[in-house]
C-alpha cells in the first residue's frame, strides 16, 4: 500500500510503502519464496519513489520476526496494547530502507 491517505500505517508520508502480509504455504517454505516476494515488493515500492518499506508483525510470531530481520528490516517500534482483544500480543513495526 502506498499513497493512500486513509491508511494510518503510512504515517502521513508519501515515501513509504506498507506490506500488509507475507504468507508462504508450509510446503514451499525454505525455498526462497518469501525473499523473492520481498524483493518484488521492494521493486514495486522503489518504482513509486518510496525510500522505505514498513511491515507489521507481532511478538508471538517469531518466525516472521527472524524472516524480516534476515531480509534486512530493522525493528523500530514495539507497541504494547495495540491489540485490545489480544492483550498479550505486542505490535512490532519493522522498516527497511530501499
Amino acid at each position: 500500500m502506498h499513497d493512500s491517505p486513509a491508511i494510518d500505517m503510512l504515517e502521513g508520508r508519501d515515501d513509504i510503502a506498507v506490506l500488509w502480509d507475507v504468507r508462504v504455504h508450509p510446503d514451499a517454505r525454505g525455498r526462497g519464496v518469501g525473499r523473492a516476494l520481498i524483493q518484488r515488493v521492494e521493486e514495486w515500492a522503489e518504482a513509486r519513489a518510496c525510500s522505505e518499506l514498513k511491515v507489521e508483525t507481532q511478538n508471538v510470531n517469531m518466525p516472521a520476526c527472524r524472516f524480516y530481520e534476515r531480509c534486512g528490516f530493522e525493528l523500530r517500534h514495539a507497541v504494547a496494547g495495540a491489540y485490545p482483544e489480544l492483550p498479550d500480543e505486542v505490535m512490532f513495526l519493522w522498516y527497511k530502507r530501499i
